[in-house]
């Protein structure tokens, strides 16, 4: 196999590490939601958590490679970028969850009103 599909297939292949892995954890959930507000160097990131710089950086090693977050270089500093988008897989999983919500909060509604 030709050098340059061997590289686009490593491409795909971290991409396509399940993106449930990369919100599984709560630290990597805070680090989306920090990166939700903008985009952040690694230093700053770890400066908002209790453990190490090495210790955001594995997770940030875990976003990156299931495609949520972006890594740029910038000088000596990595800055790492949210990409929504790679978050839909989530959204497609919940969007058949969302429609039992309205349903089991109107079954509670009429089953409170009855009770009383």
């Amino acid at each position: 196999m030709p050098a340059a599909l061997r590289h686009i297939e490593t491409e795909t292949r971290d991409e396509d590490i399940d993106v449930f892995r990369a919100i599984a954890d709560p630290t990597r959930r805070a680090i989306l939601d920090r990166l939700w507000v903008g985009p952040s160097t690694v230093n700053a990131l770890a400066a908002n958590f209790a453990q190490t710089r090495p210790g955001i950086s594995k997770h940030l090693r875990v976003l990156r490679q299931c495609g949520v977050v972006t890594e740029t270089k910038s000088g000596r500093e990595r800055h790492y970028r949210l990409k929504p988008a790679a978050l839909q897989p989530v959204d497609t999983w919940l969007l058949r969850y969302r429609g039992l919500w309205p349903k089991q909060l109107d079954a509670l509604k009429a089953y409170l009103e009855t009770d009383q």
